[in-house]
């Protein structure tokens, strides 16, 4: 059978989509050990991983480009979960690092902004999760903004103001929401969790991936596994088994 004959013959596959919208901790989370990679892994044959972390970004600038990513027209029914992972930048002292800085009642509006453009595509509150930045080691991160010649930029007292902002947010919208901030702060020595006091070390991304995980898996647990297993395709009418 021709490829083209074929390609008539049968649906196109369209894989189901998990989209990570998040700034650098999800731009680097399909590195080895990551958390986006651990999804991938655990859905593959059900949907396809999409990162679309962007290092550096804030909620500022993610609610202008989050309509370039998603069109109802076009990709939004394929859909079938959406992380917003902001908050790391957005946090960061105003006075210090002013490029980054997002004031905290501007933070919590640009979070209900996305929230609501994702359910005007018909994105539905059940398939956005929330997630808040993770806690700073501030005696860590310092360090790394000593090196590139900067004072501490940061702290965790107000991380987790705008963490505490984006529970609330999740709460309005309707929205699931993993508190990273106070679940990762239940460990008393929570830095493991840090690779440099910001990002997330393997461990730390071990202990996301699992409570993304645990949030997720009831969500898409009912997808089909995509094209039949290899045993189960008649390899004498191969097209019976692969082309319905």
């Amino acid at each position: 059978m021709a490829l083209a004959e074929a390609g008539a013959r049968g649906r196109l596959l369209r894989w189901p989509r998990v989209l990570l919208f998040g700034d650098s901790i999800t731009e680097y989370s399909f590195q080895e050990n990551g958390w986006g990679a651990y999804l991938a892994e655990r859905l593959v044959r059900k949907c396809d991983v999409v990162n679309r972390g962007i290092s550096g970004y804030n909620t500022r600038w993610a609610k202008l480009i989050l309509p370039r990513l998603i069109t109802g027209s076009t990709n939004a029914d394929s859909i079938v979960a959406v992380t917003i992972f902001f908050g790391a930048n957005d946090s960061a002292l105003k006075e210090l690092n002013p490029k980054q800085h997002v004031p905290l009642e501007e933070y919590a509006a640009n979070l209900k902004s996305m929230v609501q453009y994702l359910k005007s595509v018909d994105i539905t509150a059940d398939r956005i999760i929330l997630i808040t930045p993770p806690p700073l080691q501030e005696s860590a991160w310092e360090k790394e903004c000593l090196a590139k010649g900067d004072k501490l930029n940061r702290c965790n007292a107000t991380t987790g103001q705008y963490a505490q902002a984006c529970v609330q947010v999740a709460r309005e919208c309707g929205t699931d929401v993993l508190d990273l901030w106070t679940l990762m702060q239940k460990n008393q020595d929570f830095s493991s969790y840090l690779s440099d006091g910001l990002h997330l070390s393997a461990k730390g991304s071990s202990f996301l991936a699992a409570q993304l995980w645990s949030r997720l898996e009831n969500k898409l647990s009912a997808l089909p596994s995509l094209l039949p297993y290899w045993r189960d395709v008649d390899h004498t009418n191969p097209e019976a088994s692969l082309l319905h």
